[in-house]
C-alpha cells in the first residue's frame, strides 16, 4: 500500500492572520498622509512652477506661449539677477556662521546648573515669538543714519556715521543683526536638547582624566553634537536664503521690494517676487528665478554637510579601518 498523503498545513486563525497584516502594512498607512499632503502642497506645486517656467506666462494675459529655457538664458544675463545672488549669499554667511557659533556658546552655558535656568532657557525664544515687523521697525531705528542708536555709540569712539541703508554691505550687516537676534535663542534651545541627551559619565570620565570645560566640549560635546548640527546648518541654509521679510521691511520706502534705492540688500526671494508679481507680473520669469533658488539650496546645503563632516573628525573612523586592516 502508497503512503498516505501528507495533510495540508493548518491555516493560521484569522486574528494571527489579522496581526500579521497588521505588522507587515500599518506602518505605511501611518506615513501616507504625510507623504500624501506633501505631495499634493510640496511635489505638485515644485513641479507646476517649473512648467510655468518654461513659459512666456504673463499673469494678466490669457495666452502663454512655450518659450523653453528662454527664461534661465535671459537671467543668466541678467544682472539684477547676480546681484539678488550675491547679497542673499552675502547675508547668509554674514548672519548664520555668527548664528550658530553664538548658539552654540548660549547652549553650552544654558546646560551648566545655573540659578533659574528654566526662566533664562524660556528667555532665549523670545526673540523669536516677536513680530517681525515689530523686530524691523526697533531695528531700522537703531541703524538709523542721523538719530540711531548704533551711529551714535560708533561716534562716541569716533568713528563717521554709516549709512545702514544706502551702503551694500552695511545693509548686511544691519539685516544680519536682525536675523540673529531672532534665530540665535531658537538654535541655542535645539542645541541644549542634543546636549541633554549626552550621558554625564562622559564628563565625570573626563574631569577625572584632567580635561578642563573647554576640553569637555570639544572633545565631547561637539562631536555629539553632529547630527544635531548638521540639521541646523540645513535648516538655517533654506531659512537664510530664502530671506524675504527683514530686508523688506528694513527698506521700507516708495519700492522696498527692490531693497533700497539701489538693491543694496534685495535678495533672490525679493527679485522673484518683483518679477513673478507687481511691477512686471512676469510669472514665468519669475518662476525660474525660484527654481535656480531651489538648486542654490540644494548645493550649498550639501556643501555645508560636507565641510561639518569633515570638519567634526571623520578621519577618526579612517584611521578606524586601516587599523582594522593592520
Amino acid at each position: 500500500m502508497g503512503a498516505a498523503p501528507a495533510a495540508p498545513p493548518a491555516r493560521p486563525p484569522r486574528g494571527v492572520r489579522l496581526s500579521r497584516l497588521d505588522q507587515r502594512y500599518s506602518p505605511y498607512l501611518y506615513i501616507a498622509p504625510f507623504f500624501l499632503l506633501f505631495g499634493v502642497f510640496g511635489l505638485y506645486p515644485l513641479a507646476y512652477t517649473f512648467w510655468v517656467s518654461l513659459h512666456d506666462w504673463d499673469l494678466l494675459g490669457t495666452e502663454h506661449a512655450f518659450v523653453g529655457a528662454e527664461n534661465y538664458t535671459k537671467l543668466m544675463a541678467d544682472p539684477d539677477f547676480w546681484h539678488a545672488v550675491v547679497n542673499t549669499l552675502g547675508i547668509f554667511v554674514i548672519s548664520t556662521v555668527p548664528q550658530l557659533l553664538l548658539a552654540l556658546w548660549l547652549a553650552n552655558l544654558l546646560n551648566r546648573q545655573l540659578r533659574a535656568r528654566t526662566t533664562f532657557r524660556m528667555a532665549v525664544l523670545v526673540p523669536n515669538v516677536t513680530s517681525t515687523a515689530a523686530v524691523a521697525i526697533v531695528f531700522g531705528v537703531l541703524f538709523g543714519r542721523e538719530f540711531g542708536m548704533i551711529n551714535w555709540l560708533l561716534d562716541l569712539v569716533g568713528v563717521d556715521p554709516i549709512g545702514w541703508k544706502s551702503n551694500r554691505f552695511a545693509s548686511w550687516v544691519a539685516i544680519s543683526a536682525m536675523v540673529d537676534w531672532r534665530w540665535t535663542g531658537y538654535n541655542a534651545l535645539i542645541f541644549l536638547a542634543a546636549m541633554q541627551a549626552i550621558p554625564r559619565d562622559l564628563y565625570e570620565s573626563a574631569a577625572i582624566d584632567g580635561a578642563n570645560r573647554a576640553r569637555q566640549f570639544w572633545s565631547i560635546t561637539v562631536p555629539l553634537l553632529k547630527p544635531t548640527l548638521i540639521f541646523t546648518v540645513i535648516i538655517s541654509t533654506i531659512g537664510g536664503l530664502q530671506l524675504f521679510t527683514e530686508p523688506r521691511l528694513f527698506h521700507s520706502g516708495t519700492n522696498p521690494i527692490r531693497g533700497g534705492p539701489m538693491r543694496e540688500s534685495q535678495t533672490m526671494t525679493m527679485y522673484m517676487f518683483e518679477n513673478a508679481f507687481a511691477p512686471h507680473y512676469n510669472f514665468g520669469y519669475g518662476s525660474a528665478v525660484a527654481w535656480l533658488l531651489f538648486a542654490l539650496i540644494a548645493i550649498v546645503a550639501a556643501i555645508n554637510v560636507l565641510m561639518l563632516r569633515r570638519l567634526s573628525g571623520d578621519g577618526g573612523g579612517r584611521t578606524g579601518k586601516k587599523g582594522k586592516r593592520r
